[in-house]
This record gives C-alpha cells, sequence and structure tokens, in this order.
C-alpha cells in the first residue's frame, strides 16, 4: 500500500513510545514468530504500523531541537519506558516550533532533568516544512493548554492539505468551525484528546455503562490521577487543565442515561509526582444504589504506562487517516474520533464506536 509520510509536533514521551512501537512492530513482522501483541488493529486496509514514516518534527527544547529524530525522542525530559533495543539513526533533524502558548510559565521552576529547556531559535514556517517533507498526517502531541500553538499547526494542516490527529485537548475536530473547515478543504481529520488504549478514561465509561446497564443508580463518581512525566508537570498549573477535565468528564457523562450533576462527579489530573516518571495511576471510585436502594461501591487502582498506552490510538488514527484520503474523505471522521478520543464531534458508547470502525474501514460507511 506504501507508506504514510508522517510529522509530530512534540517530540516528547508520546511520541518516542510512537517511534519506538513502530520499530518494536517492524522487527515483528521480519520474525517468523512475529507478534502483535498490544494492537487494536495490525492490518488496517493493507496500512501496518511499520508502513509510518515519520518525515518532519517539530519542538521547542534545546536538548531536542536541531537533534536527529532519534537521539531527540530519548532526550531529557523524556522518562517513558524503553520498548525497543535501539532506534535507527533517523534522517529526520527536528526543526524548532512556534512557542507561543506551548510552554507553562511554572515549568521555569523545575530542574531541567523535570522541564522544558527553550531554544533560542527563530521558529521555522511550518507550512513550508509540512510541503518540503512531503508530510500527509501532522500529530499533535503539545502539552495540555495549548490553545494558540495547536490552532498555528492546525491552520499550517489546512494551508498545506495535511490532515490532523489532535491527541490533546484543545477542541479543533469538534468543534464546529474547524471541523467544517477542514470538511471544506476535503483534509480528514481525528480528534480531539486521545484515549488511552486501556486507561482511566475507557475503563471509567465501560463501569458507568455498566451500572446503567444494570440498572445501578450511579450517585457519585471519583477519578483521580498522578504521574511523572511532563504532561503531568505540565498540569499543575489549573489555569491549563479547564478543557482536560472537561473533556474527561464529558467522556464519562455521555454514556450515562441521565448525567451527574456538577458536585457529584470529578474527574481530572491530581498531582505530580516525580519519581512515577512516565507511569500514572488511576484512583476511581464509584457509589450507586441497586435493588431496593441498596448501595454499591467500586474502588479501583490502574497503574499504566502512560505514553505507550496513548500510542497503540494513535497508530489506529493516523491509518484511519491515510484510509480517508485515499477514498477522497474530509471533514472529522466520525468512526474514529469517537474510538480513539475523549472529546469527538460526536460521541459513541464505546462498543457502537467500534463497530462504526470496522464498517469504516470495510468501505461500508464514509466516515
Amino acid at each position: 500500500m506504501g507508506k504514510i509520510a508522517v510529522g509530530i509536533v512534540g517530540v516528547g514521551n508520546c511520541a518516542s513510545s510512537l517511534l519506538q512501537g513502530i520499530e518494536f512492530y517492524r522487527a515483528a513482522d521480519e520474525r517468523t514468530t512475529s507478534t502483535h501483541v498490544g494492537l487494536m488493529h495490525y492490518d488496517a486496509c493493507g496500512y501496518r504500523p511499520s508502513d509510518i514514516e515519520v518525515v518532519c518534527a517539530f519542538d521547542v527544547d534545546q536538548r531536542k531541537v536541531a537533534q536527529p529524530l532519534d537521539v531527540a525522542a530519548l532526550a531529557p525530559p523524556n522518562n517513558t519506558r524503553a520498548l525497543y533495543p535501539k532506534l535507527p539513526r533517523s534522517s529526520v533533524v527536528v526543526d524548532m516550533g512556534p512557542v507561543l502558548d506551548g510552554v507553562a510559565e511554572h515549568m521555569r521552576d523545575y530542574p531541567p532533568e523535570e522541564a522544558f529547556v527553550v531554544a533560542e531559535r527563530r521558529p521555522a514556517d511550518v507550512t513550508e516544512v509540512l510541503r518540503r517533507s512531503g508530510a500527509e498526517i501532522l500529530v499533535n502531541y503539545l502539552p495540555v493548554g495549548s490553545q494558540a500553538a495547536t490552532e498555528h499547526y492546525a491552520r499550517a494542516c489546512l494551508e498545506a492539505g495535511v490532515s490532523f490527529v489532535n491527541c490533546i485537548p484543545v477542541f479543533i475536530a469538534s468543534d464546529p468551525q474547524w471541523g467544517g473547515e477542514f470538511e471544506r478543504r476535503g483534509i480528514p481529520i481525528v480528534g480531539d484528546d486521545v484515549k488511552s488504549q486501556l486507561g482511566a478514561t475507557i475503563v471509567h465509561r465501560m463501569l458507568a455503562k455498566l451500572f446503567d446497564d444494570r440498572g445501578i443508580e450511579l450517585d457519585r463518581t471519583y477519578q483521580l490521577n498522578t504521574g511523572g512525566n511532563t504532561d503531568f508537570l505540565n498540569m499543575l498549573n489549573r489555569a491549563r487543565t479547564g478543557n482536560k477535565r472537561r473533556s474527561k468528564t464529558e467522556a464519562v457523562q455521555s454514556v450515562l442515561q441521565k448525567p451527574l450533576p456538577r458536585t457529584q462527579i470529578h474527574i481530572g489530573p491530581s498531582d505530580y509526582v516525580p519519581w512515577q516518571r512516565d507511569n500514572k495511576v488511576c484512583f476511581l471510585r464509584m457509589e450507586g444504589r441497586g435493588f431496593a436502594n441498596a448501595p454499591i461501591e467500586i474502588e479501583l487502582r490502574l497503574s499504566v504506562e502512560d505514553s505507550p498506552n496513548s500510542a497503540g490510538c494513535v497508530i489506529d488514527a493516523i491509518r484511519c487517516c491515510r484510509v480517508a484520503r485515499d477514498r477522497k474523505i474530509g471533514g472529522p471522521l466520525t468512526s474514529a474520533s469517537a474510538y480513539l478520543m475523549k472529546h469527538p464531534a460526536r460521541q459513541l458508547t464505546d462498543d457502537l464506536a467500534k463497530e462504526w470502525v470496522e464498517r469504516f474501514l470495510r468501505g461500508e460507511i464514509e466516515r
């Protein structure tokens, strides 16, 4: 089917896990006893993970800008788990992106090994880099709260005719104006705010729907998350987390027949614990009433490697975008966005979203 040319914004832990994962599955393809563990789709309309080729990348950290991509992917403050022994030497050199609102002020108060060190370089012309590199799809891994920076890259995609996979809670695909513009130009987009493959949001949604399906009245619930990567450090600034909390909360509320009052549901990032590194721990509690108001309570602790968990969804989002490009379909992809993102333009239950993705890949529905 050919290669899928991809650009990356933000060469952090998530990008590092994606790059290592591509090499992991490429190596598995070459072994006779290959394993495809951890994939929702090994083959998506003829496209395999090993078909993804990163052709350009943007960052703002001085330890990553102007470095080969394989070096930048492992540079501090990245601290994700190693998934592959050694990344092959990359011919892609990381370009300086516009800083705008991509770096929170409070991160200056932390040591370099934990936070960003902004490079003193002139930003590249994003549109020109996309065109010159031949990128077909741009994956947005900017920090939470990067509204202006995300919009800058989204505009560049529109100008260059490049698809956008928006992994953060800045609402682009789910915004009628932005989504409509991608549709008018015939450019597919998937977003917003990537789910983990098996993370806090998907588990919370499944349990909430289980309550509903089994006739249990859910009275109140919380989901508290801690981690030690730059994502959690960035989110110590609560002013940057409004859309994140909204995205995660709406993802759970959308599966309930009767949404909970705001005072009875609390979901969002809770604290930064440096020694957790890229490990994310979720504490989830649900309180409800069953037969004759008999009380039912669930308490759950979920521990996952944060960045590889999202890469499993991004690798599908990229391939769905490429399939849509092959079919000349533009605008937000309803099926892929509902299945892979927390805040799609249209929420679907997870079982229905999975069914729609399978039908989309088979060509039975347009998007």
